[in-house]
């Protein structure tokens, strides 16, 4: 008989990917919550989405083996409220918050792994002459306790930069902060940590080559099984692509697999997937740890299918049926992978994006590639919802090689292929 798993978020893209897996066919996929219940949204409203999961669930009216999620917030926070309900599989949603709760994180780790993490310091944006209030020396980051894709992180070089910075995140930060204040509060977290006022953190810069690495624990026992390099756009802090395999030296990935063990370890998580983000220095030969998200990436998916043949999504699955993952073993079609983002840096209209034949030609000349706009003729790109703060992402095109000058390669002649036009609007700017 068929599992019935239920996914938060579930999008065509990754239900195609799921149907691939090796134990795929054993499974029934259904959406606890749609992929546009929790993305493109004006709001999220906790309350209405955990009735309008449980009612989703109940609807289909057939027993229920898994419930999980691969995108962030609110998706992962769901998770453990609805396998309590439910009595599936899943982590425990303290476990959960601590890793997105950026401060709190920062706490936990501080316990375990003083050296490997930058300074830190929580504020309120709303709070008068804040800026003097912060200990940390310019430059620095500040980010909400609460954010995904870098929303609403930025570098402060001067005091200039920071009252321009908080002028956005007053005005944006309550999109996440008030629900994920919800939760923290209607699910009983510490009262030193629910009731703050701070809702933002500063942190010192840390600088190097940035990756991640993508884990599980089952059982209380920490497993990591892929490091993928995240490569920025030159000196800009904006991604240009992921690509898997890392490569970064294996003795500097077991130091931070070992880092990255000792966080989780301390936080609590557990019968979960994992991915954490790390810089590594190399000038100071020193691994710092970025932040830590209780979930698969899902933006790694395909990069891991065309190295694995199929993605790190079985390892969710299995997961959220209560089963120890096994070993994920490289019988991909190529050796190499990488998940392009296009960007653009200025703010403007979307006119044209890749036509049909476009896309197909691109496929039949590189098989393998997808290109999956993120954007619409006639979206203005300031309206976008989930973009960090200095770019505004058009495109993901997913290509697999033999090595790194191989995709690169494709990627630069695929950019030839297709088109994406963006009429410039001169009166908006980013950050």
């Amino acid at each position: 008989m068929k599992k019935n798993v239920f996914i938060v978020g579930l999008d065509a893209f990754n239900l195609e990917k799921l149907k691939r897996l090796p134990k795929g066919n054993e499974c029934n996929f259904y959406p606890a919550l749609d992929i546009t219940d929790i993305r493109g949204v004006e709001e999220f409203n906790i309350p209405e989405l955990i009735d309008k999961a449980v009612k989703n669930i109940e609807k289909v009216g057939k027993t229920v083996d898994g419930i999980t999620a691969y995108y962030d917030f609110p998706a992962t926070d769901l998770v453990p409220i609805l396998a309590e309900k439910f009595n599936v599989p899943g982590p425990s949603l303290e476990s959960i918050l601590k890793c997105e709760n950026k401060y709190w994180s920062r706490l936990e780790q501080q316990k375990v792994i003083p050296g490997n993490i930058p300074q830190f310091q929580a504020f309120d944006p709303f709070e008068d002459d804040v800026y003097e209030k912060i200990a940390l020396l310019a430059p620095f980051w500040i980010k909400p306790i609460k954010s995904f894709r870098s929303f609403l992180a930025f570098k402060i070089n001067d005091e200039r930069q920071f009252q321009e910075a908080m002028a956005q995140m007053r005005e944006n930060i309550g999109y996440l902060e008030e629900p994920f204040n919800h939760l923290m509060k209607y699910y009983g977290m510490p009262d030193e940590i629910s009731t703050m006022n701070a809702s933002a953190i500063a942190e010192s810069p840390i600088t190097g080559s940035q990756c991640t690495i993508e884990g599980y624990v089952f059982n209380g026992r920490v497993v990591v099984y892929g490091v993928v390099d995240s490569v920025r756009e030159g000196d800009r802090s904006s991604f240009a692509r992921y690509e898997y395999p890392s490569l970064l030296p294996l003795e500097v990935q077991h130091r931070m697999i070992d880092v990255g063990r000792d966080a989780i370890k301390q936080i609590g998580l557990d019968n979960s997937a994992f991915n954490i983000e790390f810089f590594y220095n190399q000038t100071f030969d020193e691994a710092f740890l970025l932040e830590i998200n209780p979930r698969i990436s899902q933006a790694h998916t395909d990069i891991f299918e065309k190295v694995h043949g199929y993605s790190h999504l079985q390892i969710m699955l299995d997961l959220a049926l209560g089963r120890k993952p096994l070993n994920m073993e490289r019988k991909g079609k190529f050796s190499r992978a990488g998940n392009f983002m296009l960007r653009t840096y200025e703010p403007g209209t979307v006119k044209l994006t890749p036509s049909e034949e476009q896309l197909k030609t691109v496929a039949g000349a590189f098989p393998g590639t997808i290109i999956k706009p993120r954007v619409k003729p006639g979206q203005k790109l300031e309206e976008l919802t989930g973009q960090d703060s200095y770019s505004y992402e058009l495109a993901n095109i997913f290509i697999g090689g033999r090595d790194q000058s191989d995709i690169i390669e494709k990627y630069d002649k695929i950019l030839e292929m297709v088109t994406f036009e963006v009429e410039k609007d001169p009166e908006a700017q980013l950050f």
